[in-house]
């Protein structure tokens, strides 16, 4: 698997993720995630969908929380078809909890804890950490990623405004309008 050197930074430390950069215009990888029930659940399930795919190192910490938590906040004006997916190596028990705790209602949290396929297959497991990279896509209704955004030091904020701008955008978007 394909190892990119450097591409992230924790606190200025460079870091190594593993996998293939996503880019926009490809079709979304279809990984496989575990539910807070412990189901399966493919990122196939969601087409015809907007899907905004929230990748953060864990709920657990302040950063993460703040992010999951606008976003949770700034969908739910949005679209009622869009899924928000926050995707993280955490148990998927302690993603139900979290989530219980913050009152997030507008996001599904997956956990990618047992095999990190989805961090591989989207190029956002940091090799050092077994963590996944922040990071922001947005896949259509089609399955096609349309936009992405990593996050260039782990440990910052994504752009809101670029991703909650592409999401509006693409959101409104028929399947044909592409």
């Amino acid at each position: 698997m394909k190892e990119r050197n450097g591409a992230v930074t924790f606190k200025g430390k460079p870091l190594t993720l593993i996998g293939d950069e996503i880019r926009p215009g490809k079709p979304a990888p279809d990984s496989l995630l575990l539910a807070d029930d412990m189901s399966e659940v493919r990122l196939s399930s969601y087409r015809g969908r907007t899907v905004l795919v929230l990748a953060v190192p864990s709920l657990d910490t302040p950063v993460c929380d703040r992010e999951t938590r606008r976003f949770n906040q700034e969908v739910a004006g949005i679209d009622r078809d869009v899924a928000v997916l926050a995707i993280s190596m955490d148990l998927p028990f302690a993603q139900q909890r979290w989530c219980g705790a913050a009152g997030v209602d507008h996001v599904r949290a997956l956990s990618d804890h047992r095999d990190a396929a989805f961090g591989a297959e989207w190029g956002v497991l940091i090799k050092e950490l077994r963590l996944l990279a922040r990071a922001v896509f947005i896949v259509d209704r089609e399955g096609i990623v349309r936009y992405a955004q990593v996050v260039p030091e782990i440990a910052d904020e994504p752009d809101y405004g670029g991703a909650l701008n592409a999401l509006r955008e693409i959101a409104r978007e028929g399947p044909a309008s592409r």
